[in-house]
């Protein structure tokens, strides 16, 4: 799991880059699931909360953006 405060050091393609690595991350998990290979599932929601917290980062920047913009 990676912290909040070096989600919020890296660059915003960082962390779109991150995101993408993450969810693909969260499919192999799913497949594994299916295919019964998976046996630590708790991973599974790890993953979905380092994506949401991710994504939650990343639009608060985008909004802080556009609040600049908009004074």
């Amino acid at each position: 799991m990676i912290k909040t405060a070096d989600i919020r050091n890296m660059s915003d393609e960082e962390i779109r880059s991150r995101i993408d690595d993450t969810r693909q991350e969260l499919m192999n998990l799913r497949f594994q699931i299916v295919t019964g290979q998976l046996t630590d599932t708790s991973r599974l929601k790890g993953v979905r909360r380092q994506v949401a917290q991710l994504e939650t980062i990343l639009h608060a920047r985008e909004l802080a953006n556009v609040r600049e913009g908009e004074k």
